[in-house]
């Protein structure tokens, strides 16, 4: 019996969190409207010395480069870049064209394991309660450790996600960083956490909606 509900709903339910978190990340990513107020708020062009159409235009290629069918090389309008910066980059653009797959077919899936449920009228979506669960405990592991120590977080990511050290960068090489400053980062990592509160949300809602439809 515990083989069979882990089956049916926790493993579901693990994937569905990655295809939700896969889809955060993507909307994140292509929320260019976050940059462009920080710009702003953070005083991005005087700090680093760098025109505010200056910053919006590369980082706009920049942001086109990661995107899924975007350019196979990178090449900045204003910036030099170093071999190294080049290569972390490119290990970049994988993850997120791998989060925007992963997002997209899975949202397929997500839709398509419920349709299919619907049709054989079993009404026990568990697992989407289940996705709720987990995610939570994700958010709040994630958001608790930015919450005490955000420099911690960004080390400890990188380190997750990169076996070397080349997103750690030179302005002198690779200037791009200037106008990339780490509170940017915590602020996508905060939206990122937010849109998965609300896809888990809407995930739980939805399940009990489901269920309860049935019994009435």
């Amino acid at each position: 019996m515990k083989l069979r509900f882990f089956a049916k709903h926790i493993i579901p339910a693990l994937f569905c969190v990655l295809v939700l978190l896969c889809l955060s990340i993507s909307l994140t990513v292509l929320f260019r409207p976050l940059y462009y107020w920080d710009m702003e708020h953070l005083s991005i062009p005087e700090r680093s010395g760098i025109p505010e159409a200056v910053c919006r235009e590369n980082y706009d290629v920049l942001i086109d480069y990661n995107l899924l069918g975007g350019a196979s090389v990178l090449e900045f309008p204003d910036f030099s870049m170093s071999e190294s910066g080049r290569i972390h980059f490119e290990e970049v653009k994988r993850i997120f064209v791998c989060c925007q797959v992963i997002g997209a077919a899975g949202m397929v899936w997500l839709v398509g394991r419920i349709l299919r449920q619907l049709r054989r009228r079993d009404r026990d979506f568990t697992w989407l309660r289940w996705t709720g669960r987990a995610a939570l405990v994700l958010v709040a592991l994630v958001s608790g450790l930015v919450a005490i120590n955000w420099d911690l977080a960004f080390v400890l990511m990188h380190k997750i996600l990169f076996r070397n050290d080349f997103w750690i960068f030179d302005a002198h090489t690779d200037p791009i960083i200037k106008i990339l400053p780490d509170t940017f980062f915590m602020h996508c990592g905060i939206l990122i956490m937010v849109l998965l509160v609300v896809f888990v949300t809407a995930c739980s809602l939805l399940g009990r909606r489901l269920e309860k439809a049935e019994k009435d």
